[in-house]
C-alpha cells in the first residue's frame, strides 16, 4: 500500500507531531507499507541541519522558509512557504492509496483534499490535533465570523466533503468538529485516538530512591496562546515556603509574560530554559517529582495538550489546570493519576503539592498509576493497532464498494 503522511514537523526536530508521524510512519513502513512523508525544513531545532536517520520512510523535506516561532507574522510567512510547495507535491505525485494530513500548519490538509481530488480512489485521512479557527478565535487572534474566519470554516467544510475518515484526540475535539462540518450526504466516520510515546523510550519504570533536596514540578514543552499559568504564578506564591521548584523547560509566545511576572512578584523558585533536544527528555525528566499542564476554558475541544503522555510514561504525576472533558481531565479521572482542577483553583494546586511533600507513600502511589496509565491508553503498543484498523477499514470500504460496482 502506498501511504503519504503530510505534517510540517518531521524528526529529527522536537515537536511532538514530528515524533508521532514519524511514529505512525515507521510502524507502517515495517508492515510493508510503502511510505512517504511530506514536511518541511524548519521546526523548533533546524531539521534540515541533521541528516535523516536511515529509514523504510521516504522523507520529502520540500523547501520553505526557517524564520520561526518568534512572532506570529514569522511562523505564517513559514506556513504559507509550506503550503504552496506541499501543494505541488501532491498534486504532482503518483496516486497514493492513502494520505494522511496532520494540521500543522492549519489547513496543511488541503494538500489531501487536492490528491483526492485528482485522484477519487485515494482515501483521504485528516489527523486533527488543532482546531482552526476556534483556536484563533478563542485566543483573540482573529475576530468571530471574520472574513478570515468565514474564510476558514469555508476550508474545513471542502475538507470534510472529500474526508473518508477523521482521527481526534478526545470526545471534544470530535464534537466541536462533527457538529459544524459534518457534509449533508454522509456522515464522516470517526476515531478517537490519543497520543502516545513509544515504548521503547521507556521501557521500565523505577520509582525513585531517597528524598530529593528540591520537589521539582516540571512544564515541558510549547508555553503558547490557550495555556493557562496565572494558577500556577499563584500557588507558587502560596508554595514560597516549602522545597517546591517550578522548572520549565521549551518556549512559546507566553514565556516572556511568564518571565516578567515571576521577576516581579520575586517568584525565583520559577525556573525558565530553552527548548532540549528529545533525546535528552528522559534525563530531566528523570529530575521530576510531578508535571504541570495546563489549557485555557475556553479551548476545551479546540485543543489538546500533547506533554501527557510523556510524562506519564516516566511516572510523573500531573497537576493539570484546565476545563473537564478533555484529554487530560479524562486520564486523570480513569486513571487516578495525578489532581484535575479549574483556573483559578490554586489553594487546591498548593495543597496537592504540599499532600506530595510531606507523603511520600502518596507519590509513589501516584507515580505507579500514572506509569500505568502510559502502559494501558498512551503508549505505541495501545494506539498504533487503533491506527491500523482505520486504516484497514477504510480500505474495506474501498474493495466493499469496488464489489458492488
Amino acid at each position: 500500500m502506498r501511504l503519504t503522511l503530510i505534517n510540517q514537523f518531521y524528526t529529527p526536530d522536537v515537536s511532538p507531531t514530528a515524533h508521532l508521524a514519524a511514529s505512525l510512519a515507521e510502524h507502517r513502513a515495517a508492515q510493508g507499507d510503502c511510505v512517504t512523508v511530506l514536511t518541511s525544513r524548519t521546526g523548533y531545532i533546524n531539521a534540515s541541519a541533521m541528516p535523516d536517520a536511515e529509514s523504510a520512510v521516504r522523507v520529502e523535506r520540500l523547501w520553505s522558509t526557517r524564520l520561526g516561532s518568534r512572532s506570529n507574522l514569522r511562523r505564517l510567512i513559514d506556513w504559507l512557504s509550506f503550503y504552496i510547495p506541499t501543494f505541488h507535491r501532491a498534486i504532482t505525485m503518483p496516486r497514493q492509496d492513502v494520505v494522511i494530513a496532520l494540521t500543522t500548519p492549519p489547513f496543511i490538509a488541503l494538500a489531501g483534499w487536492l490528491h483526492k481530488l485528482l485522484n477519487p480512489s485515494a482515501k483521504f485521512v485528516l489527523w486533527n490535533m488543532d482546531v482552526y479557527p476556534e483556536a484563533l478565535e478563542r485566543t483573540n487572534l482573529v475576530k468571530p465570523n471574520s472574513i478570515v474566519s468565514r474564510v476558514m470554516r469555508s476550508a474545513n467544510r471542502a475538507i470534510f466533503r472529500k474526508l473518508d475518515h477523521l482521527v481526534c484526540l478526545d470526545g471534544a475535539m470530535a464534537d466541536l468538529l462533527l457538529s459544524q462540518y459534518m457534509p449533508g450526504d454522509r456522515m464522516v466516520p470517526h476515531t478517537i485516538i490519543p497520543n502516545w510515546e513509544a515504548m521503547e523510550l521507556f521501557p521500565t519504570f523505577s520509582p525513585p530512591r531517597g528524598r530529593r533536596k528540591d520537589f521539582i514540578v516540571l512544564y515541558l514543552g510549547n508555553a503558547g496562546y490557550g495555556h493557562e499559568f496565572k494558577t500556577l504564578l499563584d500557588a507558587a506564591d502560596l508554595l514560597g515556603d516549602t522545597s517546591a521548584k517550578f522548572l520549565f523547560i521549551g518556549g512559546g509566545a507566553l514565556t516572556p509574560w511568564i518571565k516578567t511576572q515571576c521577576e516581579s512578584r520575586g517568584l525565583s523558585h520559577i525556573v525558565l530554559r530553552d527548548y532540549i533536544p528529545k533525546s535528552q527528555t528522559p534525563t530531566v525528566m528523570r529530575q521530576a517529582d510531578c508535571a504541570l499542564i495546563t489549557l485555557e476554558n475556553t479551548m476545551l475541544g479546540v485543543m489538546s495538550p500533547s506533554k501527557l503522555h510523556s510524562n506519564l510514561a516516566m511516572g510523573l504525576p500531573i497537576i493539570y489546570v484546565g476545563p473537564q472533558g478533555g484529554n487530560v481531565d479524562e486520564a486523570i479521572t480513569q486513571f487516578g493519576c495525578g489532581i484535575s482542577l479549574r483556573p483559578g483553583n490554586a489553594r487546591e494546586f498548593a495543597d496537592f503539592v504540599r499532600q506530595m511533600i510531606n507523603d511520600r507513600d502518596a507519590l509513589l502511589e501516584m507515580k505507579r498509576r500514572a506509569r500505568n496509565a502510559f502502559e494501558q491508553a498512551y503508549c505505541d503498543r495501545r494506539t498504533l493497532p487503533m491506527f491500523d484498523r482505520v486504516i484497514a477499514d477504510i480500505q474495506a470500504t474501498t474493495v466493499s464498494t469496488a464489489g458492488t460496482q
